[in-house]
């Protein structure tokens, strides 16, 4: 691994974990949906200013591979991404368990399980199908604002500010309903350490992996920008 792709990886250990620790940290709070949107959201503007030049600040498993699908990325770079991604997520986990004690964390609605930032709703216990139907719908919204504002360069400087809000209002969409992680290892990570219930992990990485996967493809074949004629 060169010095360049091993400072990207480092970076996208350093800004999912700063993403997860975060998110996991508002959730656990109990503050409710307004904190955990703003919270996600504002963080992932920060996150992208500061770790976008170096890494393009991906943080989430999905985002890679759907840039990997629309060949914007190289298959050794995703995979370094992905270790680094997931490995900081669970240091994030593992200090908000750590950090916070059990009193502040509190129980989930099991009674047994610490509040340590799992990404769960109203609907992942009722209908796990549905609840991975849904952040498949939502990861779409993410990549998709990756990919026009960032990678197409719509938006000039602005990019940050249009993927951070696009993930605070995915979450006011759907955080009652699936926790609204919109990436596998924002899933993964508070969902191992929290403990109880697993059931609903490998389906949510599906929804969420296949939606990144999808835009890609969607994006590159139909929304790329092309060069405009002269005169127009």
């Amino acid at each position: 691994m060169n010095d360049k792709l091993l400072r990207a990886a480092i970076a996208e250990f350093l800004g999912t974990f700063t993403l997860v620790f975060v998110g996991a940290a508002v959730v656990a709070t109990g503050a409710g949906l307004v904190a955990a949107a703003l919270g996600h959201g504002l963080i992932l503007v920060g996150i992208i200013l500061a770790y976008g030049r170096i890494s393009g600040a991906h943080v989430n498993p999905a985002v890679t591979l759907g840039l990997l699908v629309g060949r914007q990325i190289t298959l050794d770079r995703a995979i370094f991404y992905w270790v680094a991604q997931f490995v900081g997520a669970l240091v994030a986990a593992v200090l908000v368990r750590a950090l916070l004690p059990d009193a502040v964390l509190g129980l989930l609605a099991d009674g047994t399980t610490f509040n340590v930032g799992q990404t769960i709703g109203s609907v992942t216990s009722a209908d796990i199908l549905r609840a991975a139907a849904f952040e498949f719908v939502l990861t779409f919204f993410l990549v998709s604002a990756v990919y026009q504002a960032a990678v197409f360069g719509k938006l000039n400087n602005l990019e940050a500010l249009a993927i951070g809000l696009t993930l605070a209002g995915s979450i006011f969409a759907g955080g009652v309903f699936t926790g609204a992680s919109l990436n596998p290892a924002r899933t993964l990570g508070p969902a191992l350490i929290g403990g109880g219930n697993l059931d609903y992990v490998l389906p949510y990485l599906i929804g969420q992996l296949l939606a990144g996967a999808v835009a890609g493809v969607l994006h590159m074949t139909l929304f790329r920008p092309q060069a405009e004629p002269e005169g127009v």
